[in-house]
């Protein structure tokens, strides 16, 4: 992979240019996430193991989730102020799938499918806005929903140099390992205690 690539052949290079350029790296880095987000391009995990790499853990967190949240942002509005009609095509019957849980509990459910990519990340940024979710459930559910899954990517690009020099390629597959699966997976249940309560409490017909 070409990110790869250049983190194993220039690592000096990018080491030396951040100690020199810190704010405009870490500048440059959300902008480029963003616009990578915003037009769904592939490769966001990549860009997230890079920022581990570059600024580690927290840092590097911290920057991919600003990045991608102003990303998924940008989406949003286009898709409900320019694009719709048009963005509406591109996301398809998954407009219906989803259509019962945002009308349901929006948050809740907008959380979950941040903590748990039962959706390509692009479609869950298109139909909120398709299905009138307000801006900011979005900002809010997008923000904090991605930070669990982006911190456990970014550690692994924070220990990405010593993977590149004994020859080896990080290993994606970390993220269904059971100490972090079971507290994703309890995030989950905690966010979805309003929807659970709702229909409790529900009065019979």
């Amino acid at each position: 992979l070409p990110v790869l690539e250049a983190l194993r052949d220039h690592p000096q290079i990018l080491v030396a240019w951040r100690s020199e350029h810190f704010f405009l790296l870490v500048a440059s880095f959300i902008a480029l996430y963003g616009v990578i987000v915003a037009f769904s391009v592939p490769g966001a995990v990549w860009m997230t193991i890079s920022g581990g790499f570059l600024f580690g853990p927290m840092a590097g967190t911290a920057a991919s989730v600003v990045g991608a949240t102003l990303g998924a942002v940008a989406l949003f509005l286009a898709a409900r102020y320019c694009f719709g009609d048009t963005l509406r095509a591109k996301a398809g019957p998954a407009i219906r799938k989803m259509e019962a849980g945002f009308h349901e509990n929006a948050l809740s459910y907008l959380f979950v499918l941040r903590l748990v990519p039962l959706f390509p990340f692009w479609l869950v940024n298109l139909v909120p806005a398709l299905l009138r979710v307000t801006l900011r459930t979005f900002i809010y559910a997008t923000f904090f929903g991605i930070i669990p899954g982006t911190l456990v990517f970014t550690l692994v690009g924070s220990g990405l140099g010593s993977l590149l020099n004994a020859g080896q390629a990080p290993d994606l597959g970390i993220i269904f390992e059971p100490e972090i699966l079971l507290p994703i997976a309890g995030l989950v249940v905690l966010s979805l205690i309003p929807v659970i309560y709702k229909k409790v409490t529900k009065p019979a017909p």
